[in-house]
């Protein structure tokens, strides 16, 4: 029985989640239309199970009734028939009617509701651009759409289900002891005339106040996550004291929040509670009055005083669930500012996969700039930069298919703009970016991904195995496809020593975050394995062993030359010796192509590539730009000043 219901909604639907509605009450619609029909179904049950208890109500009212004026030799004659029905209400009708509602709200809906707005909030968040998670903290989008999720559940389940008990029950409450006695309607029409008062006074309140809370509690849910991220970086600058400060601001954030909030509770409180005195004396002098008038029975005053007293307990749980409403509401619309936004780079209705048999890489008068918010991924413009003028205006380049080309220039030539272009991660603003023929901008994103393989400088793992890491690269590999990746990158050796604390070795050894447990080398090397893994006709290497010692980088380079066989390769490096026999060198200079050709040509013709090659040390560019003609500098301070940058 349980399990039917558990199974009633699929908490993962494979639908392609589309942008959410950024209004409210659409965006409540878009994730709970699939579920209506449950909903209905918790709903009625919720206002038979009012009915029902408004039902014992009256019979008490009647049985008091009965037992003052019944002959004790003839009740149970006289009464019988209505006792054994009620215990059958009671004992049976009543119970199924529990068991019906609560299966349909806590097996079918408390789980499975918030978790598929989960999985596909999560889903739509994936495909957002690069900009999307630049500009915000992980943890704080997480929380979004943890918290969001959750309060979606909270607001249309109180809406559908607690409200129609309410109204349900209180109408019924009105009508039965209007039935006895008009007057005794005053008191809880007085008293429902002061409670929506009471609502309309606190809850919006509430409701800024919990919109203000929910955010900042993501934001000091993303502080302290960016700080556990950055671990290393915090205790190498030993900014212990540093951190808690930042952290501290944004807990004094929400810690403000939180006693605005319970000052508006205590306030709410002592009101409430007035006011429920105020009901209980005035429905227990009119019953009473009526009674010594001979309008009422005793059973019509046990019925109204018990509703008084009914009432009184529920008003606290109306009030607290109208105000746990409209925090829901707050989170909501704060969530609807993260999970609602369009999705900057998209693919096109019609996008077709890509398919790439030759290789051939062009880009045809592109213009690009970043937008003034956005920030440039791959290290080529910093914020401020990218509120500048245009990256590219009508750049054209063309790989020939297999064609190895360099990208040379200092830092903010545009080389990793370049390739996060030619990888879709922005969108361009005018030309095209075609590879064999076929327009970037008309096929999807996932097919164009899976024709590239590249390898960074900043390598980031998943806190995973490490045999989950490469076989990332194509994740219907062998396992003994996996460790020849893994011995063709040099990483097998170190690979079969590691282990973690939980005692899993080899291959089954996780990372940690970012792969945080590895070196630098041991990251890059696993890195590499990944895209000899993947095998994609179109490779990137973006300073792909820059964090390699001297003689295993020697050892990388050559399977990366038997790598680069028969695929088309851009290759990206401040250290000009690993790049200098590549079929050809693009030098770049602000956005522009300013020099092309092999090594010797560019040598032999005396410019800017030529230049770049004496100002060098130890194979790095500088920033600096003296006169071509300079002297090579050759010593370690020289060689720390100009390897301190990064394209």
């Amino acid at each position: 029985m349980f399990r039917f219901f558990e199974s009633l909604i699929d908490p993962f639907p494979g639908a392609v989640p589309e942008t959410p509605p950024r209004r409210l009450l659409p965006f409540l619609l878009h994730y709970s239309r699939p579920l209506m029909p449950l909903l209905a179904a918790m709903t009625v049950l919720a206002a038979l199970v009012s009915v029902v208890e408004v039902v014992f109500f009256a019979f008490m009212g009647e049985l008091v009734d009965w037992l003052a004026q019944a002959d004790r030799a003839t009740f149970f004659a006289d009464h019988g028939g209505r006792l054994l029905g009620m215990v059958a209400l009671a004992l049976v009708a009543f119970p199924l009617l529990v068991l019906g509602k609560s299966l349909v709200t806590h097996q079918s809906l408390f789980g499975n509701y918030p978790m598929r707005v989960r999985w596909l909030a999560h889903r739509y968040l994936l495909e957002q651009s690069l900009p999307f998670f630049q500009d915000e903290f992980a943890g704080r989008v997480s929380q979004k759409v943890m918290q969001t999720a959750l309060a979606i559940r909270e607001t249309v389940v109180k809406l559908m289900d607690v409200f129609v008990y309410v109204v349900v029950y209180f109408t019924g409450a009105l009508i039965l002891v209007g039935r006895s006695e008009a007057w005794l309607m005053a008191p809880l029409v007085l008293w429902l005339c002061g409670y929506l008062v009471l609502m309309r006074v606190f809850v919006p309140r509430l409701k800024h106040i919990s919109m203000a809370q929910a955010d900042a509690r993501a934001h000091m849910t993303g502080r302290i996550v960016d700080s556990y991220t950055n671990i290393q970086t915090l205790k190498l600058f030993a900014h212990t004291q540093a951190e808690q400060a930042y952290a501290r601001g944004a807990m004094d954030g929400f810690m403000a929040t939180v006693h605005r909030q319970m000052r508006l509770v205590t306030q709410l409180t002592v009101t409430l509670q007035t006011l429920n005195s105020l009901l209980l004396v005035s429905m227990a002098g009119i019953a009473v009055l009526a009674w010594h008038q001979s309008l009422i029975s005793l059973g019509a005053i046990a019925v109204a005083i018990g509703l008084v007293m009914r009432l009184r307990m529920m008003s606290d749980w109306i009030l607290w669930e109208v105000a746990g409403l409209f925090e829901n509401l707050g989170t909501v619309q704060d969530g609807i500012n993260t999970i609602a936004q369009a999705q900057a780079v998209s693919d096109a209705p019609d996008a077709r996969e890509l398919s790439v048999e030759q290789g051939e890489v062009r880009f045809d008068k592109v213009t690009f700039s970043y937008d003034a918010g956005a920030q440039a991924a791959g290290g080529d413009a910093t914020q401020s930069d990218a509120r500048q003028a245009a990256v590219f205006d009508e750049l054209s380049l063309t790989l020939r298919p297999g064609e190895r080309v360099g990208l040379v220039g200092a830092s903010g030539a545009g080389k990793s703009t370049l390739v996060n272009l030619l990888l879709r991660f922005f969108d361009i603003e005018a030309g095209r970016i075609l590879i064999d023929g076929q327009n970037i901008a008309e096929v999807t994103q996932a097919s164009l991904r899976r024709q590239i393989g590249m390898v960074t400088q900043d390598t980031s793992l998943l806190h995973r195995s490490i045999r989950d890491n490469i076989r990332y690269g194509r994740p219907d590999a062998s396992e003994e496809e996996v460790i020849d990746a893994a011995r063709r990158a040099h990483a097998d050796t170190f690979i079969r020593q590691a282990s973690d604390p939980q005692g899993r070795t080899g291959y089954d050894a996780h990372v940690g975050e970012r792969g945080v447990k590895l070196s630098g080398g041991q990251r890059q090397r696993i890195a590499i394995a990944r895209v000899l893994l993947k095998d994609a006709p179109i490779l990137v290497l973006d300073e792909a062993t820059s964090a390699l010692d001297s003689e295993v980088e020697a050892a990388i380079q050559e399977q990366l030359y038997a790598l680069m066989e028969g695929k088309t390769v851009i290759a990206i490096a401040h250290r000009l010796s690993t790049i200098a026999m590549l079929d050809r060198l693009v030098v770049m200079e602000q956005g522009r192509i300013v020099e092309s050709g092999t090594h010797q040509e560019l040598l032999a013709r005396g410019g800017t590539y030529a230049g770049l090659w004496r100002r060098q040390s130890g194979g790095f560019l500088g920033f600096d730009s003296p006169a071509d003609d300079a002297p090579a500098r050759t010593d370690d301070a020289t060689a720390a000043e100009l390897s301190t940058g990064r394209d």
